[in-house]
């Protein structure tokens, strides 16, 4: 999802990013600690990633959606094998998504542009808040973690939500997001936000 472009930006909010990323990042980085090493090969619900495979994007992700938030270029033309760095890639997780959190609390980052499209910063920190969240439940499903968004933090559901409206078109089109999953009428707000994005939210391990 790190590589969305969008010809225009919608996505509001009062919340700032980096509150809301700060929120994310409680949920996300117990879910990376805790996977154990026999399950990197396991699939996931993006069919396109194993466990080690889909840490690799999401580690990827979080140290250059920094540089971003710093107005500066970021490179996704290659994703390093952070796994295979060293068998601490767990704390080093956690400590880029700390750098990740503060990078998108510091002032200004939210204002003008960023990235090589130049798109509004916010529109962008909101795209590495989704990866954030939805890898996270992704990781969590497929090694036998429960993920579940905290219904109080309703600052971060409303702001991926607009920012899968506004995202999804080109995001279709670029096979970033498969087509919306139907979930059923009594669905929570998250599980609405992972059929928008192309997930089953009753997706398990096969």
């Amino acid at each position: 999802m790190s590589d969305i472009d969008s010809p225009a930006s919608t996505v509001t909010g009062t919340h700032p990013v980096g509150e809301l990323l700060g929120v994310a990042a409680e949920r996300a980085v117990p879910v990376v600690r805790a996977i154990p090493d026999d399950q990197l090969t396991a699939p996931t619900p993006c069919a396109d990633y194993d466990v080690r495979g889909l840490v690799n994007h999401l580690f990827h992700v979080v140290v250059q959606f920094q540089a971003l938030a710093a107005k500066k270029p970021a490179d996704f033309s290659s994703t390093p094998d952070h796994v295979g760095a060293g068998p601490d890639w767990r704390e080093r997780f956690a400590e880029e998504t700390e750098r990740l959190v503060a990078a998108w609390s510091a002032t200004g980052a939210e204002e003008g542009t960023t990235g090589a499209m130049g798109l509004p910063a916010r529109t962008v920190g909101c795209m590495v808040l989704l990866d954030l969240t939805v890898h996270a439940w992704d990781l969590a499903r497929a090694t036998g973690q429960e993920y579940r968004a905290d219904p109080a933090a309703t600052g971060v559901l409303h702001a991926l939500g607009e920012a899968v409206a506004e995202l999804a078109p080109t995001a279709r089109k670029m096979g970033v997001f498969a087509d919306p999953v139907p979930v059923p009428e009594e669905a929570s707000d998250f599980e609405r936000l992972l059929g928008d994005t192309g997930r089953d939210p009753a997706w398990s391990r096969p």
